[in-house]
């Protein structure tokens, strides 16, 4: 499964940056998100990998991320593992003029088990998920 999502960000590309590199920003549009925890690497480098736990309903879910690609504001890129979800993500910004963003974010999914089932059967799920983060994120930038 694969999507594309764009949202525009009242604020200049640097400043997004800044917030959306930010790994102690994260839990502040991500209020699901319990805790971040680097395994290895500079955090937010090419190699790094880190635990991420976020609370989903009444479960909670544990993913590994592995930065990939770090070539900030053109692309910044990871891969999310958790039980039978591989989830490929690749973000770009482009500065639309002085004081607006444009964020694209880029999914591919595979999924094995119940949650290729479940993709299947609401493929809307996911790219809903993704759409929240990213208004979130608008809001607590736009906000700062």
């Amino acid at each position: 499964m694969n999507y594309t999502l764009e949202i525009d960000i009242d604020l200049p590309v640097q400043r997004v940056i800044e917030l959306f590199d930010d790994s102690e920003n994260m839990k502040r549009w991500q209020p699901d998100l319990i805790s971040f925890e680097a395994i290895s690497g500079a955090p937010g480098q090419v190699g790094a990998e880190s635990k991420l736990t976020y609370k989903m309903g009444s479960k909670e879910v544990v993913m590994t991320e592995t930065i990939t690609i770090r070539d900030l504001p053109e692309k910044f890129a990871g891969i999310y593992e958790t039980e039978n979800v591989w989830n490929l993500v690749e973000n770009s910004f482009i500065e639309l003029d002085n004081n607006k963003t444009r964020w694209i974010c880029k999914n591919q999914f595979k999924c094995t088990g119940f949650v290729k089932l479940m993709s299947m059967l609401l493929p809307g799920m996911f790219k809903s998920q993704s759409c929240k983060y990213l208004t979130q994120f608008k809001i607590f930038a736009e906000t700062q």
